[in-house]
């Protein structure tokens, strides 16, 4: 496309700056010296429709005495031009030497129209141009806004984008402008090489970029799209990754991309130059302000001397140490870390220097670009307000917490100079993204069988920081549905206040002979220890009951009732076999639920008012897909504040994971329970179930203690206390492009579920309620009393080993395991594969 603009005076401006001789454009007539006395007011225009006379004139600036020079003439020439109002522009000289400037306006753009455009809306497209309907036309613009469509989508990876303008005149000298949008296919990421690496095999170094290579399911996500910015971003975190691990002299030399027209995309290698691996030598804390201190920050040092040398550390201690130091009083203290290396012990001696700094205060911090978070959201992630000394860890800890968020594309936080030399000016620049989600979920798992769940969450709602979703649960055996709110700032206070109200249904399955019913409501507040300490304090209340099916909870030994359907026992006993039953199982014949099951069918509804706290421990790498790191959940939760029941429920879980050899990953997983009987007794369903979750290999409610009654459903009834222990290696088959995102496992597992504590027995008026009393066959009732539950709590060691898949699919995560029962009890039951997942889409 070729646009061609008839620019007149610009030569003469330019071959006077260089005093070279001066030959006049076409059309252009250049008062002579005898005609310079002209004014202003001495001009006369032609040409002009929209555009006043006047200001046509006021471009042109008189010297002294009001006068015009040949230089005034000609800058006025060049501010017409400038203007972009006018196609063409020229002076003349009239009768008498009087000076006319004739013009030619450009067009007014009717409409701005985009053709062809699929994969990007008309809206977006709209607000980047800077044609506008209504607005003057000009051709510059135009080709300026065709180079940005084709930017636009070369950002989002399509490199053959063809864009073409079109401009349809109209009468009254108006136009409209189209853009022919030929999108092309995307442009993807075909290959991404790394060379120099030696420490890190390319297989792991993909995990710390952003870049993903294209593949079958690339269609779902956008990682592969070659985007330059990433690229670049990519060689940052490629660097950050290898200074977390002690390599201290690393270089990410280039990120090399070529374009290859074969496989119609991009080639991306990142050369890197490790150099060796450092370890702290030594740590050292000096200070150069008075009366201060140096070691009493010892403790704030996240360095220790003989681990390996990681910036990270050394940043989060320098913000530590500096906002201590703030907290004493020291409001301009400075931490600034320095490092002196030993090239052949391989070591990093780390000293922490406090200084005095400048004497800076916030004047104002501005901010920019948020068009719907409101301003106080943002605000408040700031430890500092305009008049507080100005402390860079505060500025860096609040970019950080904006980040988080999650409410921004980006935010970035620069400085200016304010109005004298100790005032500093703050901007924040952010730009919003889209916090609400919809989403349909869908999943199936060899314990709870399909499911599926509509949900709709908002992240940032009105604005004002607010949280708030909606889910809908319905599957082959679990129902229900659950509102959630969160105020992350309680009272402008850094308190999270959470309320959740749910409902759900667990229907009876292979697993479990009776199904439950629970509506709930639980308020809870969540405190920020420290960056890796968290405290949750809840308060749970929910009403429960147990549901179950007829024919399990059937039998009725009065002789004269109608319904008379005597169990075994009852006949053993002597009594007659009813001529409305003569066979021998009697109630039996169709199965019978366990006596602490039927005893809480009997019950009815249960009220269960808790208070507890989970005090959260957390430096995982990545919570999603961690190497490294420790998780540990410590819970506890009393019940008796009101209600039905009264317990202690104690439990802890620890997971650790360490790297290991060839991007090997190692887990070790601790987990421990225990239920204390408080007051009153407790009830079956308050006991720990456990199955795959503590040993692979079993069966949901597999492990612990059974009802043994022969001819009932044998139902798990739970444990008071309960121990696992796991060990998992997690390797990666590299045979597979990294994106498929698969990996393997071998494990080893063993725990026990013992101590049952729930009822055996209860006392009733009679034995013809439905869901009443069964006498056992092995310990037959007295008199209007229901005993005889005989039941396995073996103190048996339950271990299994097996092997595992998982995949991180764009479905969700998805795991395969297969797991071989070592040692199990009498009773227990086994399920060796187990398959769970999930999908949003």
């Amino acid at each position: 496309m070729k646009f061609g603009l008839r620019l007149r005076g610009g030569l003469l401006a330019t071959l006077i700056m260089f005093g070279a001789p001066v030959v006049a454009p076409v059309g252009a007539v250049f008062v002579p010296s005898s005609a310079l006395a002209q004014t202003v007011q001495s001009i006369s225009v032609e040409g002009n429709r929209r555009v006043e006379v006047e200001t046509i004139r006021s471009y042109f600036k008189p010297g002294p005495g009001g006068r015009l020079d040949q230089g005034a003439i000609d800058d006025g020439l060049k501010a017409l031009i400038e203007t972009g109002l006018f196609q063409d522009v020229r002076i003349n000289r009239g009768a008498g030497g009087q000076i006319v400037v004739s013009v030619v306006e450009n067009p007014v753009i009717g409409r701005v129209a985009f053709e062809g455009n699929k994969k990007i809306k008309d809206e977006q497209l709209t607000t980047e141009v800077q044609s506008k309907a209504r607005g003057t036309f000009s051709r510059a613009m135009v080709q300026s806004d065709t180079l940005r469509i084709a930017e636009i989508y070369r950002r989002s990876g399509r490199y053959d984008v063809r864009v073409t303008p079109e401009i349809i005149e109209q009468p009254n000298n108006r136009v409209d402008l189209i853009f022919t949008v030929d999108e092309g296919a995307k442009t993807g990421v075909k290959s991404i090489e790394f060379v120099g690496n030696v420490a890190f095999s390319s297989y792991r170094l993909r995990d710390v970029i952003k870049t993903r290579e294209s593949n079958l399911l690339s269609f779902l996500g956008s990682g592969d799209i070659y985007d330059p910015d990433r690229v670049e971003a990519d060689r940052d975190l490629i660097r950050r990754f290898y200074l977390k691990n002690g390599y201290a002299d690393v270089q990410v030399v280039a990120a090399l991309t070529e374009y290859d027209p074969e496989k119609k995309g991009f080639n991306v290698t990142f050369k890197i130059e490790e150099g060796a691996q450092y370890r702290v030598g030594a740590v050292d804390f000096r200070s150069s302000i008075p009366n201060f201190d140096p070691t009493s920050l010892r403790g704030y040092s996240r360095v220790q001397a003989g681990s390996l040398y990681n910036v990270e550390s050394v940043e989060k201690s320098v913000e530590e140490m500096q906002i201590e130091a703030s907290r004493r009083g020291y409001a301009f203290a400075v931490v600034r870390p320095g490092g002196d290396r030993n090239f052949e012990a391989h070591t990093v001696s780390v000293v922490f220097n406090i200084d005095e700094g400048p004497r800076t205060y916030i004047e104002r911090i501005n901010l920019r670009g948020n068009t719907r978070t409101r301003d106080y959201v943002i605000r408040r992630e700031f430890d500092i307000s305009e008049g507080d000394a100005y402390n860079r860890a505060l500025v860096d800890r609040a970019e950080r917490r904006l980040k988080n968020l999650d409410y921004f594309k980006s935010v970035k936080i620069t400085t200016e100079p304010g109005s004298s030399s100790d005032r500093v000016v703050l901007n924040v620049d952010m730009e919003e993204k889209s916090t609400g989600d919809f989403s349909i979920s869908g999943g199936y798992s060899t314990t709870d069988g399909a499911l599926a769940e509509v949900s709709v969450s908002e992240r940032n709602l009105l604005g004002r920081g607010l949280f708030a979703k909606a889910a809908v649960t319905y599957g082959q055996y679990a129902r229900g549905y659950s509102l959630s709110f969160v105020e992350p700032y309680l009272l402008d206070y850094r308190v999270a206040l959470g309320l959740d109200l749910y409902q759900r249904q667990q229907l009876s399955n292979s697993y479990i002979s009776y199904g439950t019913k629970t509506l709930g409501f639980s308020p809870r507040l969540g405190f920020s220890l420290r960056e890796d300490l968290s405290l949750q304090l809840r308060y749970s209340i929910y009403q429960q009951e147990i549901t179950l099916p007829s024919y399990l909870a059937n039998c009725n030994n009065n002789i004269g009732a109608a319904d008379y359907n005597p169990s075994p026992a009852f006949i053993a006993n002597g009594n007659p076999i009813s001529a409305f039953n003569s066979s021998p199982l009697g109630c039996y014949s169709d199965g019978e639920a366990s006596l602490p099951v039927r005893r809480e069918l009997a019950n009815g509804k249960t009220l269960t008012s808790a208070l507890g706290y989970t005090l959260t421990y957390n430096t995982l790498d990545n919570n999603k897909n961690p190497s490294d790191g420790l998780l540990v959940d410590f819970r506890q939760d009393f019940a008796g504040v009101g209600g039905d029941v009264s317990y202690l429920k104690s439990v802890i879980d620890a997971k650790y994971y360490a790297p290991l050899v060839s991007d090997i990953v190692g887990l070790v997983r601790l987990q421990s329970g225990m239920l204390n009987k408080i007051g009153s007794d407790l009830r079956m369903l308050d006991h720990f179930q456990m199955g795959p979750n503590l040993v692979r290999g079993f069966a949901p409610n597999g492990i612990g203690p059974r009802d043994l009654n022969p001819f009932g459903t044998q139902d798990a009834l739970g444990g008071t206390k309960y121990w696992g222990a796991s060990l998992e290696l997690q390797m990666p088959f590299w045979f597979l492009p990294k994106e498929v995102g698969l990996k393997g496992a071998v494990y080893a597992d063993a725990g026990g579920l013992y101590d049952y504590k729930g009822p055996t027995s209860w006392t009733t008026t009679n034995e013809v309620n439905a869901p009443g009393c069964i006498p056992s066959t092995i310990n037959p009732s007295s008199t209007g009393t229901c005993t005889g539950l005989v039941y396995d709590d073996s103190k048996v060691i339950r271990s299994s080993v097996g092997v595992g898949l998982i995949w991180q699919s764009p479905f969700g995560p998805l795991r395969f395991d297969y797991a071989v029962p070592l040692s199990k009890g009498k009773y227990d039951r086994t399920q060796e594969f187990r398959f769970g997942g999930g999908t949003t889409f």
